[in-house]
């Protein structure tokens, strides 16, 4: 007998889902939903900011306070305009230092970390140390390398080195010691070696930790650099600022304070970029 009440089952072509659209709605569609998605992550942050900043320039307005206590911020932005090319100029120099210090930071915390996944003896040994160093007040250690190395841009590479390699290092030997067993095994009884199983399991399987390990160091970069120039440089964002404290050019600092705060937002979405390049498939997931 003929079933008279068939269920009705969805088709690729029926128009039930976006299957059923023509391709051009389909990718419409998936367009809006999408930037839906994105701004429904980017208006919290923004509608705060903006709430923030408003509150800021009422009191300021309202209470009638110097500029040289606390500018509104109309006025940081129309004197850090005024002053962009001053701004600029020291700008360069801070990134300079920034990409050579976390450059040797990023070679550090790889050098260590694979010593460390392939030696156990190294594990024990240098994981204590690592902590250790995170330890070390770097307000009191800077100006010591300042007196040992001069005004050059090794000791500033080596502060930004000591705030942004230790969250490298841990996320790479986590993400290492993370990888799943059973691939491992199966290159194992394959007869790979240990560097073959380095190569394919475990080195593609730590790069998820390894990225967002990478965005938490990235975004102590340059505020490393800028508290390195307080200490002792003749050009950059934190000589600029603290000249322009000494000047009570309270404005012109919060206008630098909004650079740095801005290129550590880009460094940071940058690493996203980086991300979708280097692990694709990690996204396609």
């Amino acid at each position: 007998m003929l079933d008279r009440n068939p269920r009705r089952v969805e088709t690729p072509g029926s128009p039930g889902g976006d299957a059923g659209l023509a391709p051009s709605k389909r990718g419409t569609r998936r367009v809006e939903v999408r930037d839906s998605r994105v701004w429904g992550r980017v208006a919290p942050p923004l509608v705060l900011v903006a709430a923030g900043l408003a509150g800021w320039q009422w009191y300021v307005t309202a209470a009638e306070v110097r500029p040289q206590v606390l500018p509104s911020p109309l006025r940081v932005l129309e004197q850090g305009w005024a002053f962009r090319d001053q701004i600029w100029a020291n700008t360069v120099p801070t990134l300079q230092v920034t990409a050579v210090g976390f450059a040797v930071s990023l070679a550090l915390g790889w050098a260590i970390a694979i010593a460390v996944d392939f030696s156990p003896w190294l594990r024990r040994a240098l994981t204590p140390l690592l902590v250790a160093s995170q330890t070390l007040p770097i307000i009191a250690i800077a100006p010591l390398l300042i007196i040992w190395f001069g005004f050059g841009m090794f000791p500033k590479v080596v502060v930004i080195a000591l705030v942004t390699f230790f969250p490298i290092t841990v996320g790479l030997i986590e993400g290492f010691a993370a990888t799943d067993r059973q691939a491992t095994n199966l290159l194992r009884s394959m007869g790979a070696s240990r560097w073959q199983q380095f190569r394919y399991v475990r080195l593609p399987g730590a790069m998820p930790r390894f990225f967002t390990a990478l965005r938490i160091g990235i975004t102590y970069a340059v505020t490393g650099a800028i508290f390195a120039e307080y200490v002792g440089a003749t050009a950059g964002l934190g000589i600029f600022m603290s000249l322009q404290k000494n000047s009570f050019r309270t404005d012109l600092v919060l206008a630098a304070v909004l650079v740095t705060a801005l290129l550590s937002v880009a460094l940071f979405l940058l690493t996203y970029a980086v991300e979708r390049l280097v692990i694709p498939w990690w996204h396609r997931g």
